[in-house]
């Protein structure tokens, strides 16, 4: 009898359907992939063909024209308020005060008697040495008589005579003491505040009070030597000071040092300026201006249209041109410049720029060489050589 034979079965059909879906899976994420990467390769080349034609939008500016101007030659320095005569009284004497005869920043005149001290010793004193010089000068009249009549000789002459002069001097000794524990005003003035009380005990050298005579006041300062071919005795200058902001003060050029500071390679200047009001007080900071007595022409243009750089400094001038993109439009044009003098908000061109060439006032630090820019000259700061600040 023949033994039954096993059959083994094929693989099912389901083991190839799920091969089939994975590589159909595999080609629509390939094909997915490939898309997405298409598109993106279209937008770059369509941002890169878009950055290739794209024209910046103009630059709005102010503008304003290079002018010429009429100025006065000045050179300007910083200096400090001095007292025309200015000391600080002390007692040459020690002694106790028993008299003030002054108020804290009163005005004084010279000669005025300011602190007594304690005489009554030095008077005490005086009185007799008065007495022997009375003496003195009697028996000394009587030995000249005798001496006349010969009743005496030279020697008791010459004694009498030494007597009455040794008298004398005493007494002018005492004088001075007591007129040296009087302490008057030495010249016409404001004197400050007191550092002495009624009763106190001063010695030799002891601050009593500042006198400062600031009437007219002086100014020194500082001017380098270079300014000596353009600076002389006599010129005028203008005087300001941060206490009273807007105003001013002009005085004359008095002295000139007759050295240059080693150092500093300055020359030491002083100004007389009248000061009647007492306004200038000394030890004040001042700006100084000594003023020229010509005028001379200068390009200026506000200091706003300067661009700074360390490689030198320059403006934008306008004009009319292309845009990238071929069209009509106004310009910026790069231009280096020298300067010169600053005064208020404008700044000296002295090289670079012609009177009437219109510059870019406002806004040159957003521009660059060739840029287009639309004026609009509404927004324009005002500029002055002389501004005046308002504090909020």
């Amino acid at each position: 009898m023949d033994a039954p034979s096993l059959e083994v079965p094929l693989s099912p059909p389901r083991r190839a359907s799920r091969v089939k879906r994975w590589v159909i899976g595999v080609l629509l994420l390939l094909a997915i992939f490939i898309g997405l990467a298409a598109v993106k390769a279209g937008q770059i080349m369509a941002m890169i063909s878009a950055g290739e034609t794209f024209v910046p939008p103009p630059e709005t500016v102010t503008s304003t024209k290079a002018e010429s101007f009429g100025w006065q030659g000045t050179r300007s320095a910083v200096g400090t308020v001095l007292a025309l005569r200015g000391v600080t009284l002390s007692a040459e004497l020690p002694g106790v005060v028993t008299d003030i005869r002054f108020e804290n920043g009163a005005t004084v005149k010279k000669g005025q008697v300011l602190v007594q001290l304690d005489t009554s010793s030095e008077q005490a004193q005086l009185t007799g040495a008065e007495a022997d010089a009375e003496l003195a000068r009697l028996t000394k009249d009587r030995a000249d008589k005798l001496h006349a009549q010969g009743a005496n000789t030279q020697s008791d002459i010459d004694i009498v005579r030494a007597r009455a002069i040794q008298s004398a001097a005493t007494v002018a000794h005492l004088k001075s003491l007591i007129a040296k524990k009087t302490l008057r005003a030495p010249f016409d003035g404001r004197i400050g505040i007191r550092q002495v009380e009624l009763g106190q005990l001063v010695s030799p050298g002891n601050p009593i009070a500042s006198l400062q005579s600031s009437n007219p006041a002086l100014v020194e300062f500082q001017l380098p030597q270079q300014a000596l071919a353009q600076v002389k005795q006599g010129q005028k200058v203008r005087l300001h000071v941060d206490v009273f902001p807007g105003e001013s003060w002009e005085g004359d050029l008095t002295t000139i040092n007759p050295e240059v500071e080693l150092s500093s390679r300055n020359v030491r200047m002083r100004a007389t300026v009248p000061n009647a009001d007492g306004r200038l007080l000394p030890g004040m900071f001042a700006s100084v201006e000594v003023l020229s007595d010509a005028s001379q022409q200068v390009v200026a243009i506000p200091a706003t249209a300067v661009l700074f750089a360390p490689y030198g400094d320059s403006v934008f001038t306008l004009s009319e041109g292309k845009d990238a993109a071929g069209k009509a439009a106004l310009l910026a044009r790069q231009q280096f410049v020298r300067l010169g003098e600053r005064r208020g908000d404008y700044v000296a061109v002295t090289s670079g720029l012609t009177p009437g060439q219109t510059v870019v006032s406002s806004g040159v630090f957003k521009l660059k060489n060739g840029a287009a820019v639309v004026v609009n000259n509404a927004l324009a700061p005002p500029v002055e050589t002389a501004p005046q600040p308002v504090n909020p």
